[in-house]
């Protein structure tokens, strides 16, 4: 049955919504931030996955969008975007084929942190007659993927002696919540962040090593590394919904967060207890609530009513607040911690104007990995 043009308290539950107004509005607001600081906006997919959300941010002005995996990148290919940043190391001779492959068809730009990757990326360029633009990969701090500093220059040279390949400058993701952050402070770590890749970029140069892009910034540490002076390009991805962990941190506010989960209360065990149709399945679980500061694993839309205290796969227990005392059948909205794997959970996300389904939205890059 469609969804179209019923109100939100009549659709089929679990169903993510995505308020139209919100959306449009934060993509605003960070493509305005980029435009005020100089720098270029190359949105991250991993958060949306969306063809239609990818064509709002590029027409609000991002100069291409990031992905995490080829897969991703191969998708919105298909979908139209003509220049695409893989921010992930791609490893693998398949992998490195597919990436020559489909430099043939857009501006592709790859993440490397390694000479093995450095290699098979030359061969597959090589073999395929293209040029593939490459971003070397710098741990700030997070200590995932990305190499030190002081190895910079080595794998900088590696790229530029590599058949195929061609420099095109420096990346790092830091965040806003690393180990031996020297603060909680978002605007303190984005300026960190940026002085340090600025700082970075300026010595390679100073040694004949050509840095063009240096390309930085997670949703919460953007709008301050935009402002760094020698940051050309910021990647943030969670801002188009914005979730409880952005508000957490202070970028977002409650009645910012574009994305939420609709559910449906089928139990009630206790007087405070309410058990919903959304368990992890549906929320996501890959963020252990104290460790971003928070209680649960999701909250109903006015930040106090409802609580997500437990998740089995299909079931969400749900803490209610005194006074709060929905009946069986009542729908809930609720707010995630993490929206990025929350997306990735679902088909399709409803698009919602002033309470009303207006449209559907396919999340066509979900579930890709490689």
């Amino acid at each position: 049955m469609s969804m179209i043009n019923r109100p939100v308290m009549e659709v089929d539950t679990p169903a993510l919504l995505v308020d139209r107004q919100r959306l449009e509005a934060n993509i605003r607001r960070y493509a305005e931030l980029a435009i005020a600081a100089g720098v270029r906006l190359r949105p991250h997919i991993k958060t949306h996955k969306m063809q239609e959300v990818a064509e709002m941010q590029l027409r609000a002005g991002a100069v291409g969008i990031t992905t995490a995996k080829l897969s991703e990148a191969e998708v919105f290919v298909e979908a139209g975007v003509k220049d695409i940043f893989i921010a992930y190391p791609v490893i693998g001779e398949e992998k490195a084929r597919r990436a020559a492959r489909l430099a043939q068809r857009c501006r592709l730009s790859v993440g490397v942190e390694s000479e093995y990757g450095i290699r098979q990326l030359s061969m597959a360029a090589a073999e395929a007659g293209v040029e593939l633009w490459v971003r070397v990969e710098i741990d700030s701090g997070l200590g995932r993927t990305g190499v030190s500093q002081e190895r910079a220059e080595a794998l900088c040279r590696l790229v530029l002696d590599a058949p195929g390949l061609r420099l095109d400058g420096l990346f790092t993701f830091r965040g806003a919540s690393f180990p031996e952050a020297p603060s909680k402070n978002p605007e303190v770590l984005g300026r960190l962040e940026g002085e340090l890749m600025v700082a970075l970029a300026e010595r390679l140069r100073g040694v004949g090593i050509p840095i063009q892009e240096v390309s930085v910034g997670s949703t919460p540490t953007t709008p301050a590394a935009a402002r760094v002076p020698g940051v050309t390009e910021v990647r943030p991805g969670t801002y188009v919904f914005f979730d409880r962990m952005t508000t957490e941190v202070g970028t977002s506010k409650l009645d910012e967060i574009a994305l939420s989960i609709i559910a449906t209360v089928v139990s009630r065990p206790a007087e405070d207890v309410a058990i919903i149709d959304a368990g992890s399945k549906t929320f996501c679980g890959d963020i252990v609530p104290a460790s971003a500061g928070l209680e649960g694993y999701g909250v109903t839309v006015d930040g106090e009513k409802g609580v997500v205290i437990r998740m089995n796969e299909e079931h969400g227990t749900v803490r209610l607040a005194p006074g709060f005392s929905p009946a069986i059948g009542d729908r809930l909205i609720l707010y995630p911690n993490h929206v990025c794997t929350t997306v990735n959970l679902s088909d399709e996300v409803l698009v919602t104007e002033n309470d009303v389904v207006r449209e559907t939205w396919n999340i066509v890059a979900r579930g890709k990995r490689q």
